[in-house]
């Protein structure tokens, strides 16, 4: 089972979720842990190769970017409630900025 790296605030940004939100989203991470989809989930080409959106509807719209094709670890990328029907450009740079920080991480590791 890969082991979640939670990048920047996204651990404390999921903390702030509601309970009922937090506990689907633990339950979508621990099945993308065993190798399996989430329930609901769209690519995130724009972000990086690999990256993915889980989507709960609960309420609001919330949203947990992560990566998992690198063997060390699931990546949690961002986390955050979605109020408009397009992705706000702030929570994409944010992603796509944690994104590029791994990515360099797991370069390096390569070398």
């Amino acid at each position: 089972m890969k082991k979640l790296v939670f990048e920047g605030t996204s651990r404390k940004d999921l903390c702030d979720f509601p309970v009922d939100v937090r506990r689907r989203a633990g339950y979508e991470l621990s099945n993308i842990q065993k190798g399996e989809e989430p329930s609901d989930w769209k690519p995130m080409h724009g972000i990086g190769l690999g990256v993915k959106e889980i989507r709960i509807h609960v309420e609001n719209e919330y949203r947990v970017i992560y990566v998992a094709k690198f063997e060390s670890a699931i990546h949690v990328l961002h986390a955050f409630v979605k109020k408009t029907q397009q992705t706000a450009k702030k929570d994409i740079d944010i992603a796509k900025m944690r994104y590029q920080g791994v990515f360099k991480k797991m370069q390096e590791i390569k070398r």
